[in-house]
């Protein structure tokens, strides 16, 4: 198996920049917001044939209430799946208490951690990782992952050593890919749990629970295929002012014509509605 490698650390750090820089994609939603990433993203880190796999997760806080709980339970999952953590600070903030006691807590874990400060545009990369020695950290990695500084250490110090390549393709299988699509709340995720049988994805009462669009391998009587999980989608005009909302959207119905089939999904005690037609309309002509 491939090994695998969990980014960590608060909110708006830049986990999800870094982990697009780090996977060559745009996969994972990024905005200047704190709590945009809430369920765990995997993507695949690669060099040639050497290759693991990376697990992009929410930003860690003081668990205040329910939902705050369950984006932690998510990062502790990924926490435990890992092979290597990655704790993701911001060089702006300096080492704050959070980041000592979250770096504590996974060296508790008794797994390898390296550390990497980001955000150190136009400041001196070895000035700006200084303040996070006392970490005791066996990797201080300063860069930016916004621009590219210092990501290729990072990769390098990331990837496995040249004689333990594995088959990448073992760890993301070509399958056909099945968006679940639907306006907002209306059961998309606790849909692709239940066919998984796990609580895989984030769960809430809360309309726009979803942000990101996951993908969920699932087999299923020897067949396998790929569960994309997506953002509601709601009217135009509605999203308009919602910046954030507009990138969730678009990020959805790229899923939809990025797969072979789309599952749309209605709420019975609503009914349909003009935008389901919509969503339906699209998928068809994608």
């Amino acid at each position: 198996m491939l090994p695998v490698v969990a980014l960590v650390g608060r909110p708006n750090v830049g986990k999800s920049t870094l982990f697009n820089r780090l996977t060559g994609s745009a996969r994972a939603l990024v905005a200047d917001l704190p709590g945009v990433t809430r369920d765990r993203r995997y993507g695949l880190l690669r060099d040639g044939a050497r290759a693991c796999v990376l697990i992009d997760t929410g930003g860690v806080a003081p668990a205040a209430d329910g939902f705050a709980r369950a984006l932690q339970r998510q990062t502790e999952q990924a926490i435990g799946e890992a092979d290597r953590l990655v704790l993701v600070a911001d060089a702006r903030d300096g080492c704050v208490a959070a980041d000592r006691e979250l770096h504590a807590r996974l060296r508790r874990v008794g797994k390898p951690v390296a550390v990497a400060v980001n955000k150190v545009d136009g400041a001196d990369a070895a000035a700006a990782a200084a303040e996070f020695a006392e970490l005791g950290a066996a990797e201080l990695h300063a860069l930016s992952a916004k621009r590219g500084s210092g990501v290729p250490a990072l990769r390098a110090a990331l990837l496995p050593p040249a004689g333990e390549e594995e088959a990448a393709e073992e760890a993301f299988p070509a399958a056909p890919r099945l968006a679940v699509i639907g306006r907002p709340n209306a059961g998309k995720s606790t849909l692709v749990n239940r066919l998984l049988g796990a609580e895989r994805l984030l769960v809430s009462p809360e309309p726009g629970t979803t942000r990101d669009s996951i993908d969920v391998p699932f087999a299923h009587a020897g067949r396998e295929l790929v569960l994309v999980d997506t953002a509601g989608v709601r009217r135009r005009a509605r999203a308009r002012a919602d910046e954030l909302e507009r990138a969730c959207a678009a990020q959805a119905l790229s899923a939809v014509q990025r797969a072979q089939v789309a599952l749309l999904v209605i709420d019975a005690a609503a009914g349909a509605a003009e935008q389901d037609a919509a969503l339906a309309a699209f998928a068809l002509d994608a």
